[in-house]
């Protein structure tokens, strides 16, 4: 994918124009429903979503659509993992939604940048590297980091160092989680990036969050 197609995506994205659930899909999650049914969820991803092995993603705060979006991937063999295509095996639809509404509820534990990566990683992060052919990585994930769940594109804030970094790693050996175009995305802009980069990227994610506005005199 060329440098202005995925601009251009993200361009769209951030208008509101792109929709990763198909038209009349009206399935709503129910978060307290989630919680019933995230037991087996907590022996990776914690029980309220923060995992405490880094080679596990944090789910806390992950947006609905995206959780759904990967868990079915999983579950038709789109996205090949051991561990995680049993399990989506058994759920339905509407098990996807509720995990994923629980989740979303949850709040990511905050993490932190390394100085040394902060420089080159907010120029990547904010105004992408023209260069290279990289857009900006918030046009998509957010200024914060928070995603966009009216596209599915998932939340960075506080995402593990180590996951991002692995998660790297596979698109730049060609993994693709899907066949649309959010799916094709990540791996085009992964071998574009030097390992430098990456662990810019990553190691800025972890420390990415929201800043509280300051209280009104």
């Amino acid at each position: 994918m060329s440098f202005p197609r995925v601009f251009a995506l993200g361009v769209l994205i951030c208008a509101g124009l792109a929709h990763a659930e198909t038209p009349g899909n009206t399935l709503l999650g129910d978060a307290e429903a989630g919680q019933s049914k995230s037991a087996a969820c907590g022996a990776c991803h914690g029980m309220d979503g923060n995992s405490v092995d880094p080679t596990y993603p944090k789910l806390a705060g992950q947006n609905e659509a995206y959780i759904v979006r990967q868990l079915k991937h999983f579950k038709d063999g789109e996205r090949v993992n051991p561990i995680m295509a049993p399990f989506a095996m058994t759920l339905s639809e509407q098990d996807m939604h509720d995990l994923g509404a629980f989740f979303a509820g949850k709040q990511a534990t905050p993490g932190q940048t390394d100085e040394i990566f902060v420089k080159r990683a907010e120029v990547l992060y904010r105004a992408g590297d023209a260069k290279l052919g990289v857009p900006a990585c918030m046009a998509c994930h957010g200024p914060a980091g928070r995603g966009m769940a009216g596209a599915a594109y998932p939340q960075l804030s506080g995402q593990w160092t180590d996951y991002v970094v692995a998660k790297f790693g596979e698109w730049r050996g060609g993994t693709v989680w899907g066949s649309d175009e959010n799916a094709l995305i990540m791996p085009d802009i992964a071998k574009r990036l030097s390992e430098e980069d990456i662990a810019a990227l990553a190691s800025y994610a972890q420390g990415l969050h929201e800043v509280a506005a300051p209280a009104k005199k």
